[in-house]
């Protein structure tokens, strides 16, 4: 029997067409776009384009894409959507009620943490409350759309489900001078720290007069190296808003104000003191004894340290427990679910974000933030920038460097700042 020869397929690839719009070109999102369509197996064909002339003027680009199958020209349109590129096919976002409590349908749109807006009724509308790693859902009485987390589904909410009808506007990356531009490149210890710490003192300085707000979330190690003075310092004079931590930075900081130790090592003298072992126990046990730590601040029996400045100068603090703590402090929240509630109420009128010496604050505040609030990361670990970064946060800029020297140089150049704007 002779074999029979396949013939190729003369079946049509599926087509859609997007546009990219905005500085498409020096911020890499048209070749972005471009890789997204051939590593997933599709093919693209620029069918118009025009680039901005000047640096202010936008580029716009329209693209078909093809793919052989719908699941591969489905799952492109989802990457791209991420980058901005926007179907020219005029669409309102479909929706699908949630069938159950606490988890979104088959098929809902992702979000990310860039700004995105949603067409219901042939009209454009702001997403709120962005956030990335969660659903959108729409409020047909008002026609708003927020983002809304998975545990936090109801049945019967209507969920955006799929990219039609969906568009997404991501960050520019401004040009801020060569010294942050240094610090969005490759991980490294070799940085200018000098100019890094100048650039951070004067973004927070011109944060603060011109009414923004800034979030502080620390570690243990800004006690046990001997900066919780440095900090203090930032408290009174105003740059500290809101502070995140977990139990052990208010535990060691107590601990310090009681006993002058952390972790039992005398902070002045670096030794271990008598005893020590036991001071971070006894220092919850008393704050614990005196119905938590604001009542601790006015009674007298907790006169300085980090804690002590956020209740003298009214800033709020929230600290989230994790399995491995000892007490905790009465203020700590142990149930995690309810601290990430807390904290995504607590970040909405945030404009600027220092993470010191923590990675799992860090990283658990990253995925909250929206991409157009700056964050600075300082961290001795190269690994703390890298996971913020990998995870999305891509606003991040990372200084590899120990706690002491960061916030006590810090505090000079605010101090600076402020005598020569007098």
């Amino acid at each position: 029997m002779t074999p029979q020869r396949s013939t190729p397929s003369t079946a049509k690839p599926l087509t859609e067409e997007v546009e990219l719009s905005g500085h498409i070109i020096d911020s890499l999102l048209l070749p972005k776009v471009l890789d997204c369509i051939t590593s997933r197996g599709g093919q693209f064909r620029i069918k118009h384009i025009t680039i901005g002339q000047e640096r202010r003027d936008p580029s716009i680009a329209v693209i078909e894409i093809q793919a052989d199958t719908e699941a591969v020209l489905q799952e492109i349109l989802a990457q791209v959507a991420d980058h901005g590129a926007v179907s020219t096919e005029a669409q309102d976002c479909r929706l699908v009620p949630a069938d159950m409590e606490s988890a979104f349908p088959e098929g809902f749109y992702s979000t990310t943490n860039q700004r995105t807006e949603v067409r219901i009724d042939g009209h454009w509308f702001e997403v709120k409350e962005q956030e990335m790693d969660c659903g959108i859902v729409i409020d047909a009485a008002s026609r708003t759309a927020r983002c809304v987390p998975m545990l936090d589904v109801i049945a019967g909410m209507p969920i955006v489900v799929g990219h039609l009808g969906v568009r997404v506007f991501p960050e520019e990356r401004q040009k801020q001078g060569q010294v942050f531009e240094f610090m969005n490149s490759a991980v490294s210890t070799e940085k200018p720290k000098g100019a890094a710490v100048r650039e951070i003192a004067r973004q927070m300085f011109e944060t603060l007069r011109s009414g923004g707000r800034i979030l502080v979330v620390g570690g243990p190690a800004i006690v046990h190296t001997g900066s919780a003075e440095h900090l203090c310092q930032l408290i009174r004079r105003g740059y500290v808003h809101r502070l995140f931590a977990g139990n052990a930075l208010a535990t060691h900081d107590i601990e310090l104000s009681l006993f002058g130790t952390s972790l039992g090592v005398k902070v002045d003298r670096g030794d271990l003191a008598e005893a020590g072992h036991e001071h971070h126990l006894r220092a919850i046990n008393r704050i614990r004894r005196a119905g938590g730590i604001g009542p601790a601040v006015h009674t007298g029996l907790l006169k300085s340290g980090i804690m002590y400045e956020c209740v003298k100068n009214h800033v709020e603090f929230l600290l989230a427990g994790s399995i491995r703590d000892d007490g905790p402090l009465p203020e700590v929240i142990t149930d995690a679910i309810e601290a990430q509630r807390l904290m995504r109420a607590q970040i909405r009128d945030i404009t600027f974000c220092l993470m010191i010496a923590t990675t799992l604050h860090s990283i658990a505040v990253g995925n909250l933030l929206p991409a157009w609030v700056k964050v600075v990361c300082v961290d001795i670990n190269p690994s703390t920038v890298i996971k913020l970064n990998d995870r999305g946060s891509f606003q991040t800029s990372g200084l590899v460097t120990d706690v002491e020297p960061f916030l006590r140089i810090l505090d000079q150049e605010l101090q600076s700042l402020e005598a020569n704007n007098k």
